[in-house]
C-alpha cells in the first residue's frame, strides 16, 4: 500500500511534468474553495488506505494464508505504484475528453474502488458459494477473490491519487502560493481520512450498524471489515461526486508545437529523465528508497505486530487465540489513529521548522526518529513475551507495555508527516 513515500515522490514528478500545460486550462488560479473541494477527495482515498493498512494483513491470514506469505499480496503496491500512476499521469496529461483531462480518470478510479471493496468484503461469502467449506483451514476460493479485489483496490487508489494532485496543479495555474496551499490542504484531508479510517477499524461493534454483514461464512471480524468498507466507499463517492460536479475541468486541446512531444514514447520520457538527473537528485532517490525499506514492515505489519507479539494472539489458532489476536489488531488500529492525529498536527508546522533548521537537518532528524522507533519495537516485544511467560499465554499486556506500543505509533507520525510533505524543492 500501500507505499506512501513512493506515491508522493511520483506525484511530485507528475505535477512537474504537467505544470507546463496547466496554464492552458485556466487564465489564472482557481478560487480556493474549488481547490479545497478537490483536495477533499484525499479524505476518501486515505480512508480506504487506512483500512487497507490496518485490517487487510490480519484478514488474509484469517482466510488461511500463512503469516510468512501474507506480504506477497502487498506486491501490488510497488508494482501499481511503479506502473499505474506514471501511466495514468502520462495519459491524463494528454486526455482530450470533453469532460476534461482529470475527471474521467478520477471517476474511473472511484468506480474501481467500489468494485474492489465489494470483492474484498464479500470474498468469504463468494468463496463459500464457490465451494469453500466453513471448517477449511485455507479457504482457497476466498483467498483468490480477496487477492483480485486487493490488487484492483491498489490500482484504483493509484488511479485516483495521481490525477487529483495533477488537477490541483491545473487549478493553481503555476501560482506557487496557491500550489503550496493546495498541498497543505491535501495533506490535511489525508490526515482526516486516516483518522476516520483507523477509528472505524478500531471499533469492534461496527457490524451492529449493518447487521446483514454477518453471515455463515463471514464472522464478526469479517463483518466489521465489510462495514468499514461500506463507510469508506460512501465517503469517497460523496466527496468525489461533489468535487467533479462543482469544479470545472475544461477540455484540453494540444498546441500545434506539441506534436513532437506526442511522439515521445512513455518509457522513453522516464529513461530520458534518468539520463539528465544530477547527483543530488540521484542521492535523494536512493535515500528515499532506503527510507521506504524502513517504512515497509511498519505499514504492512503494524496491527499484525500488535495482535501477534504484544497481545500474543495467533491468527490461525483456536478461538481464544484468535480473539486475542483480533483484540490486538483493533488496538493497533487505535495506534494508527493516534499516528494520523500526530501526522496532521505536525504537518501544519513542517514548513516553518524546515525553514528554521534547514530541510537536510530536518530530514536527517526524522529518519533518526524512524530508526529509533522501529528499534524500540524489539524492546516492547521482549517485554510482552516476558510478561506472558510469568503470567500465562492468555495474559493481556500490562498498561505500561500497551501505552509504550501506542506511543511508538504516535511518535512515528512525526517522520510520516515529513514523508507526506517531502518534495524535491525542499532540498537545496
Amino acid at each position: 500500500m500501500s507505499d506512501l513515500q513512493e506515491k508522493n515522490t511520483k506525484a511530485t514528478l507528475y505535477r512537474q511534468s504537467s505544470s507546463s500545460s496547466s496554464t492552458d486550462l485556466d487564465d489564472g488560479p482557481a478560487p480556493l474553495r474549488k481547490m479545497i473541494a478537490v483536495t477533499s477527495i484525499a479524505a476518501g482515498i486515505q480512508f480506504g488506505w487506512a483500512l487497507q493498512l490496518s485490517l487487510l494483513t490480519p484478514y488474509v491470514q484469517l482466510l488461511g494464508v500463512p503469516h510468512k506469505w501474507s506480504s506477497l499480496i502487498w506486491l501490488c503496491g510497488p508494482v501499481s505504484g511503479l506502473l499505474v500512476q506514471p501511466t495514468v499521469g502520462y495519459f491524463s496529461d494528454r486526455c482530450q475528453s470533453r469532460f476534461g483531462r482529470r475527471r474521467p480518470f478520477i471517476a474511473t478510479g472511484a468506480l474501481l474502488v467500489a468494485v474492489a471493496v465489494f470483492l474484498i468484503g464479500y470474498a468469504a461469502d463468494i468463496g463459500h458459494r464457490m465451494g469453500d467449506k466453513l471448517d477449511d483451514h485455507v479457504k482457497s476460493s476466498a483467498v483468490g477473490i480477496f487477492a483480485l479485489g486487493f490488487w484492483i483496490l491498489d490500482v484504483a487508489n493509484n488511479t485516483l491519487q495521481g490525477p487529483c494532485r495533477a488537477f490541483l496543479g491545473d487549478l493553481a495555474a503555476g501560482d506557487a502560493r496557491k500550489t503550496q496551499i493546495a498541498n497543505a490542504f491535501f495533506s490535511f484531508f489525508m490526515a482526516v481520512g486516516n483518522v476516520l479510517g483507523y477509528a472505524a477499524g478500531s471499533y469492534t461493534h461496527l457490524h451492529k450498524i449493518f447487521p446483514f454483514t454477518v453471515t455463515k461464512a463471514c464472522d464478526i471480524y469479517c463483518a466489521n471489515l465489510k462495514s468499514c468498507f461500506f463507510l469508506s466507499i460512501t465517503l469517497l463517492v460523496v466527496v468525489t461526486s461533489i468535487s467533479l460536479w462543482y469544479v470545472e475541468d475544461k477540455q484540453w486541446s494540444p498546441k500545434p508545437d506539441s506534436e513532437e512531444d506526442k511522439k515521445t514514447p512513455f518509457f522513453g520520457e522516464i529513461f530520458g529523465a534518468f539520463k539528465v538527473m544530477k547527483r543530488p537528485m540521484w542521492m535523494l532517490l536512493i535515500v528515499t528508497s532506503l527510507n521506504w525499506i524502513a517504512w515497509f514492515p511498519f505499514l504492512l505489519f503494524d496491527t499484525d505486530w500488535m495482535g501477534r507479539e504484544i497481545y500474543g494472539g495467533i491468527s490461525d489458532g483456536d478461538d481464544k487465540m484468535k480473539r486475542l489476536y483480533n483484540k490486538g489488531v483493533h488496538v493497533g488500529a487505535l495506534g494508527l489513529m493516534l499516528n494520523s492525529v500526530v501526522l496532521g498536527v505536525v504537518s501544519l508546522g513542517i514548513e516553518a521548522v524546515s525553514k528554521k533548521i534547514g530541510a537536510k537537518r530536518l530530514w536527517g532528524g526524522v529518519n533518526i526518529i524512524l530508526a529509533g522507533c522501529l528499534a524500540m519495537t524489539v524492546f516492547f516485544t521482549k517485554k510482552a513475551e516476558e510478561h506472558r511467560s510469568n503470567f500465562g499465554a492468555m495474559a493481556l499486556p500490562t498498561e505500561g507495555i500497551k501505552a509504550g506500543a501506542l506511543s511508538l505509533f504516535a511518535v512515528l507520525g512525526i517522520p510520516l508527516a515529513y514523508s507526506v510533505r517531502t518534495s524535491f524543492h525542499h532540498l537545496k
